[in-house]
């Protein structure tokens, strides 16, 4: 069975509201291929491994949360995007990408899919002000020590976290936010949680654990979005009837 890519892109635009957002880059159909839809591929990142394995996939249409065309990026289309939009085009592959939509979703997003999976019973966000929170707050379904946790990250998320010992004997309290989002570590010490979880990590970063005595773990920019992506695939294929196959590129980072 196939879809109209016009009706995804509908479907996808009334479940993830991108015109709700200021993104850093266009969320929705970035490069237009095939009117007919029977298969997904989504993954992360628009890399060329990934168009390669959907392309062995016979996939129509790529569904990421890393897309292409970020504000500030060199505007020509040369070099490797000049490769990766020439393989799409070359198969008339689409490419669909959902970025900060992707990540607020309050049951399908990256943040939202982290709780179900890590048994984070989830509170009021942090940042409750914006339409669409992205600092979330919530509480271990049982209290674990920091090494318990984070085996717990390593053994969910498939790769050991980079992690800073707070004072807190236990962890039951914790904020996160999927990827780049270690500079919300403040707002998570303000709030007085016992733990903060997210991609990345940056130098000053480990100074402010240090001093504050919260307990920080950074599980990876990849491995924290690599399930909002999914979500919303198998939402998809269920809403449409059509296939869907995740890829998963390895990134450590």
């Amino acid at each position: 069975m196939s879809v109209r890519l016009k009706d995804i892109d509908t479907t996808l635009r009334k479940l993830l509201k991108p015109e709700e957002f200021d993104d850093y880059c266009p969320n929705g159909i970035q490069v237009e291929g095939k009117g007919e839809i029977q298969k997904i591929v989504t993954g992360v990142t628009a890399s060329r491994a990934l168009i390669e394995a959907a392309i062995v996939e016979e996939a129509d249409l790529i569904l990421v949360h890393h897309g292409y065309f970020w504000r500030g990026e060199e505007l020509t289309i040369t070099g490797l995007k000049k490769v990766r939009i020439q393989l799409l085009l070359s198969k008339d592959i689409s490419l669909c990408a959902y970025h900060l939509p992707l990540d607020a979703h309050p049951r399908l997003g990256n943040n939202a899919q982290l709780a179900k999976i890590l048994r984070i019973i989830q509170q009021a966000p942090l940042d409750a002000a914006k339409k669409h929170p992205l600092v979330l707050s919530g509480n271990l379904s049982e209290p674990q020590s920091f090494n318990q946790f984070e085996a717990l990250l390593q053994s969910k998320l498939g790769q050991k976290p980079i992690s800073f010992e707070g004072r807190s004997k236990n962890i039951k309290s914790i904020v996160w936010c999927s990827g780049a989002a270690q500079g919300f570590i403040e707002m998570a010490v303000e709030f007085g949680a016992d733990a903060y979880l997210t991609g990345e990590v940056s130098e000053q970063t480990v100074h402010i654990a240090r001093e504050s005595g919260i307990h920080f773990f950074a599980a990876g920019h990849h491995a924290t979005e690599r399930y909002g992506v999914q979500a919303v695939g198998e939402y998809l294929a269920e809403e449409h009837s059509i296939s869907h196959t995740f890829i998963d590129i390895p990134n450590p980072v």
